[in-house]
């Protein structure tokens, strides 16, 4: 609950902030959208946004369209619940290592996806996160029912379960439309991928209906399609990670692209005075600490969510190489102290 108030409070101050004018010269204010919030999906808010002038009608058709895709993907990426009539990561992790089980053909997609981002990010992005981050996860959650009996992982236990993260264990069968994990103590966690990945499939939707100037906010993963009508964008800030709910260290003027934050911020519980973060380094086995936040700008939400993680997980150095290796991604760091350091073209969506 307390996470789902941060979130609100952030998806409130984001949507002032699209609301203002992406043209400086301007003076008139800006006509506010219409908008609708759905709170059924990946355990956030998300919101649809309307700029371009559509009826009301028009506008219900279309965010009842995003609303239907991201319910699919919600199930389809769901770890903790499985449904009727579907075979999801849930059952797929429940059946670890049994026979190859037939899935839908945009689950196939999906994880063939991360295969690939897997690969591009020499390992960082790995969906077979699962056996170690539910150790983690357990943790969070039991320190959030009651503080006073935080506590931190058993390493011999977080080393055990880093022992089943190879990501060789998950077997894909395009053609048959099947997916194994052959390891029986594996596990499938796309926290760091499934939400932008299913915002970007909404994002496409629309964008095939030939729609602009619509805003998609899934739980802070931002895809913005097209501009306004006037051609100009809208201004999205960057919370400071040491105030987050008072400060923005950057605003951006942004069009026809995604904005993804990691930080350390988020989601996090506290032991012995110190901090611990839902992003675990699996290096390390205990949260990434690189870093205070990464920004990742980029079309693709389903790419800005998975880098952000990936890079969170990286020396800033080692980032900056790996991005060498992409193309149109611009990114923020900033670290602890509040330095900051960004792409060259980051330069260039600094609002003032």
């Amino acid at each position: 609950m307390k996470m789902l108030k941060r979130e609100l409070a952030f998806c409130c101050v984001l949507t002032m902030l699209l609301c203002m004018t992406g043209c400086a010269e301007k003076q008139e204010p800006a006509a506010a959208p219409m908008g609708k919030a759905y709170f059924n999906f990946f355990d956030t808010v998300s919101y649809v946004y309307n700029y371009a002038g559509d009826s009301a009608e028009e506008f219900d058709a279309r965010s009842a369209e995003v609303s239907d895709i991201l319910s699919e993907y919600h199930k389809l990426f769901d770890i903790y619940h499985e449904y009727s009539g579907i075979n999801n990561l849930c059952t797929i992790n429940r059946l670890a290592g049994g026979e190859p089980l037939s899935v839908d053909e945009k689950l196939i997609e999906f994880l063939l996806y991360a295969e690939d981002l897997y690969e591009k990010t020499n390992g960082e992005m790995n969906i077979l996160m699962g056996a170690v981050l539910s150790i983690w996860h357990d943790c969070r959650t039991a320190a959030g029912e009651d503080p006073s009996t935080a506590r931190l992982p058993d390493e011999e236990a977080l080393a055990e379960a880093a022992k089943h993260i190879d990501f060789s264990s998950l077997e894909i069968d395009a053609a048959a439309g099947t997916v194994r994990l052959s390891d029986p103590a594996a596990s499938i966690d796309v926290g760091a991928l499934g939400k932008g990945y299913a915002t970007e499939q909404a994002a496409e939707h629309l964008v095939r209906e030939g729609v602009s100037g619509y805003v998609l906010n899934v739980g802070g993963n931002i895809r913005i399609i097209g501009s306004r009508p006037d051609g100009s964008g809208w201004t999205t800030g960057i919370k400071d990670p040491a105030r987050p709910d008072e400060a923005f260290a950057a605003k951006v003027d942004l069009q026809n692209t995604s904005c993804v934050t990691s930080g350390n911020y988020e989601r996090f519980f506290t032991v012995g005075g110190t901090q611990y973060h839902h992003i675990i380094d699996q290096d390390t086995l205990f949260p990434a600490d690189h870093c205070a936040s990464i920004t990742v700008i980029t079309e693709d939400s389903g790419l800005a969510d998975a880098l952000s993680t990936a890079l969170f997980c990286m020396p800033c150095d080692e980032g900056m190489s790996l991005l060498k290796t992409f193309d149109d991604v611009e990114v923020l760091w900033i670290f602890s102290d509040g330095t900051q350091r960004y792409t060259e073209g980051f330069t260039q969506l600094l609002s003032n």
